[in-house]
């Protein structure tokens, strides 16, 4: 399989005069959710689809409230996922506090597998 793209003009406002220039862009060619995530597992396996289906949900689940409690988790073979946090800067770590928090991010790192996956993709040029 490979990674469709196509080419995509860009402006660069920093030059003078402005740049048009083309960088590559992925075409996602569809999308998979839970339930065919859950058919795909048990068709490569012996758990039958609502198995997989309870399992992937209570994942779900337990990953939320880990990192809810300010734990990284860590699955292997597909990375880790850790909470950041964004918020307004003070002039002395005093002024802080949780009002200057203005909202959370999710940060999702690939496990060396998964980069490694990356390393063997082949992409397919649309025009």
């Amino acid at each position: 399989m490979s990674i469709s793209f196509k080419m995509v003009p860009k402006k660069n406002n920093l030059v003078s005069p402005p740049q048009i220039k083309y960088y590559p862009c992925a075409i996602h060619e569809g999308e998979d959710d839970l339930e065919s995530l859950a058919d795909i597992v048990s068709s490569q396996s012996t758990i039958s689809k609502a198995d997989c289906y309870g399992v992937i949900m209570a994942l779900t689940k337990v990953i939320g409230e880990s990192l809810a409690d300010g734990r990284i988790v860590r699955i292997d073979s597909l990375g880790s996922f850790q909470i950041t946090v964004r918020g307004l800067p003070g002039e002395s770590p005093d002024e802080l506090g949780k009002a200057t928090i203005k909202g959370a991010n999710i940060i999702y790192k690939p496990s060396k597998n998964m980069k490694k996956m990356l390393n063997g993709l082949t992409y397919k040029r649309i025009r």
